[in-house]
Parts: C-alpha cells; structure tokens; sequence
C-alpha cells in the first residue's frame, strides 16, 4: 500500500521565488514509519539578504537567521533523513526544486517520489474550488499555532491526510493518489534530470522531436507547469497526445517577465517554423490597404504591401493582413456592414448593363452607384468605417523600452522599439542593441496592446536620443 512505505511531508520557506535564484531559510518536516511519527525543523542562512515582504510575510528576519547553519553543513544530515521516503509538500515541485538544486549546489544528487497535496485535494474534494492551503484549513477545520512558517505548514498538511483517510477511506486516498504521481511520470525517452530542472518561472520553451527537428515553441508564466501539462493523463484533444508522443528533447529560456517571453516566442516560432506552431509560422508578405483618388471623385482602397511602404511610418494605411484575399475578404465585409458601393469602389466589376449594382438591389448598398448618394459624402462613411482598422501613429519622439523588473531581485531587462519596430534588448550589464529596424505584425500588436495596458512589473520609458 502507498501510505505503508516511509513518508516525509516537507514545508520550506524562501527568500523568494525563483527556484534556482532564492534560497532556503527554513525547512521543516515531519517523518512517518507507520506508526512512528517525527518532527524536525531548523532555520537556515541563505547566504543572502531576505527581502521585507517575505519577512513580513513569513515571520523570518534576516537576524534570526544570521546564526543558522548554511544548508551546505546540514545538506548530509537532510539527505539522511529523506532518503527513500515518498516526499509529500502543497506545490511539491516548488518545495522539491528547491531542495534539488541547493543538495546540487553543494554536490549532492537527490531524487525521490513526489506527491502534490494540491493535486490531491482536487481529486478527493472536487466539489470546493480553492485549494490553497489556507482554504484547506479552514474547511478541515485545522487548528494550528502560526501560519507560514515551514513546521506549522506541514503539520497542516499531516492533518490534512489525517482527516482524508479517515473520512473518505483508506483506499480512496491512496488510489487518488497513486493516479496523480503516475501522471507526474516523464514518459520514456526524454531525460528526468533535465525535466526536473524545469523553473517555476516565466519564459519560453522549445519541443524537439527526432533528429532535433522543432516541434513547437511555447510560453507560460511558469514554464514548470506547462511543460509538464504536456505529458498529463488528462490531455483530451488528439494534437496535444500526438506532440507528447513526438518528444525527444525539452529546452527552455527563462524570461523576467510575461512580455519578454511573448516576445521571444515570437522571434524563435519565426526562426525556427516548428511544425506544430500555426501562427507565424509560415510568414507570408504582410500587406495593408491604402486610399487613393480616383478620376471619378470617389477614394479607392488599394492592397499595398511591405515592400513598397514603410509600415511603421504612414498613418494612410488601414488593417495588416498577411495576404491580399485576406486584406480584399475584409474589405468586402466592411462594404456590406456599411452600405458601401463595391462597384463605385472598383472591387466588383459593373458589368455590361449599367445601374445599380447587386448589392444595390439586395439592399447592401445606399445607392451611390445609381446616384442616391454623392462620392463625397460616400468618401466620409468609407473613411468612418475604416477608422477601426487605422494604424496607429507612433506617438513618441523616438526609442522607447518597455522594462520588466523582477520583484524580488529587482533585476530588469529593457525591450528597445522605434516606429513599431523591435531593435533588440539590453540588461543593466549591457549596451544598447544596435538593429536595422523592420516591422513586424505581430510585434506592433503585442506593443500596441502593451501601451494600452502595461501588465504589473513592466513600464514603458522614453530613451533620450543618446541611450
């Protein structure tokens, strides 16, 4: 039975985060041999400063750990006392991840079982919809001495499992649980060490299949859990089951925030034409409409393309299609929407018999063929109706960076565009790129939206011409 070999439930607190950045500060565990049931807890200097929030929060001060062993010298002693236990933690991968890479700082292997109590509460109590550990509290109605340090946690935890077995069943427990730690198992083929490596943190990753062929390039703000959804038991639509099966290798750039990883997608679905990745993938000629006059008094719209105007400097240009039957499609729907003339507009041809056109006679057209209404006034409502799709003027004297900032370490990086046009990015270690600007489709909508609505931690700067 799988509560019958030797457990440990684990709780640590942290400096922070990020799982190969932050360090421990505090680790607490209770250890079962059947019936035997022991606690340990100890505080840990990390090696680093602790920020105020997460002092705040936990309770921990830099003083109070000032005099606590480093992990390097208590590492032997953790590992002694893990070893071969089923490892049990709310969010295991955070509280796993973390105790891996500081057992490999100081040149330690470690490897074990996982079980994740949030996954679990999920599957035993499907009918509550929070399953965070303070949710869980309170509807078990558990009583504990502090919250959020790591001792306190984990005793919330045995608890927890406690009342789980006892309410619902030994067996109903343990075959939930069994379930979820197969779904948590890396499928053949692919390296464990390397997925375990996997960082809660935001950026993008690359799905290699045979010979290194690019399968798909994604993002996610926590690269962890998305990769990992690849290979759930739970994955209903065919093409997720197809790619999990084509994958050989797992790669990954971290990212400090959401808008760098939306960023470096892009770049790398464009470079790399990864076979399961649709949009921009296969990048054709990015086209626009422009208006011009015509002898009839009347303005025509006209399909222009990026080779023959600079798109990140004419505010004339309305809508950005990646082909002409896309750019004509929209046209054609803006026109009936609208009441426009096609045949006024030269999108339809007239024909031999002169008079109202087909839409004029379907009641899609107010008339301007027939001379009900005049090309002036037919001008404004074309010009009304594609307001929506007109370009945006830059609205700035020159570069701009949008700077992501990460909240614990306070460490940025600037994201440099002009005119629409992306130039590359810089660190505070580095120079400003130097780039021959281009516009892209999908960059102008990405920065477009930014402006709109910059997310948390980001901000847009206006660069002096010397930055």
């Amino acid at each position: 039975m799988l509560f019958d070999r030797p457990l440990a439930i684990v709780d640590l607190e942290t400096t922070g985060g990020h799982i190969t950045r932050d360090r421990i500060t505090e680790v607490g565990m209770i250890l079962i041999d059947g019936e035997q049931v022991q606690r340990f807890d100890m505080l840990v200097n990390p090696g680093q400063n602790i920020p105020p929030f997460i002092e705040e929060m936990t309770g921990i001060s830099n003083a109070m750990v000032a005099e606590a062993p480093p992990f390097a010298a208590v590492a032997e002693q953790l590992l002694e006392k893990l070893q071969g236990r089923l490892f049990i933690a709310h969010n295991v991968r955070f509280d796993y991840g973390f105790l891996k890479n500081e057992f490999k700082r100081v040149g330690i292997k470690f490897r074990s079982e996982v079980l994740c109590t949030v996954k679990l509460s999920r599957k035993l109590y499907p009918q509550h919809y929070k399953h965070n550990l303070d949710s869980i509290i309170q509807r078990h109605e558990i009583q504990l001495p502090s919250r959020h340090r790591a001792m306190a946690d984990a005793e919330a935890l045995y608890q927890f499992l406690g009342q789980s077995l006892t309410n619902l069943g030994r067996e109903a427990v343990e075959t939930a649980a069994s379930e979820l730690m197969a779904q948590a198992m890396v499928p053949p083929g692919l390296d464990p060490e390397v997925m375990e490596q996997l960082p809660d943190v935001p950026g993008v990753y690359l799905l290699y299949g045979e010979h290194d062929l690019p399968l798909y390039v994604g993002k996610s703000s926590n690269l962890r859990n998305r990769v990992l959804a690849h290979f759930g038991s739970g994955q209903q639509q065919h093409k997720e089951v197809r790619l999990s099966q084509q994958i050989k290798r797992v790669a990954w750039h971290e990212t400090i925030g959401e808008f760098g990883a939306q960023l470096l997608e892009l770049e790398l679905v464009k470079s790399l034409q990864p076979i399961h990745n649709q949009r921009g993938r296969l990048e054709q000629e990015l086209c626009s409409i422009q208006l011009q006059p015509a002898g009839s008094g009347f303005l025509l719209p006209r399909v222009v393309y990026a080779h023959e105007v600079d798109f990140s400097q004419l505010t004339s240009l309305y809508g950005l299609f990646r082909n002409q039957k896309e750019a004509k499609k929209t046209l054609t729907e803006l026109c009936e929407f609208n009441g426009l003339c096609q045949t006024c507009l030269q999108l339809e041809k007239r024909g031999a018999r002169k008079g109202a056109c087909f839409a004029h006679q379907r009641g899609r057209c107010k008339g301007a063929c027939v001379g009900k209404e005049d090309a002036a006034a037919h001008n404004i409502r074309l010009l009304q109706a594609l307001s929506r799709l007109q370009l945006k003027a830059w609205p700035y004297p020159g570069v701009v960076a949008v700077r992501e900032t990460d909240p614990v370490s306070g460490e940025w990086e600037e994201f440099l565009f002009e005119r629409w046009c992306y130039l590359g990015s810089r660190r505070a270690d580095s120079k400003q790129p130097q780039a021959k600007p281009r516009f892209d489709h999908d960059v102008y909508k990405l920065l477009a939206a930014f402006i709109k609505k910059p997310p948390e931690h980001a901000q847009l700067l206006e660069l002096p011409p010397s930055a």
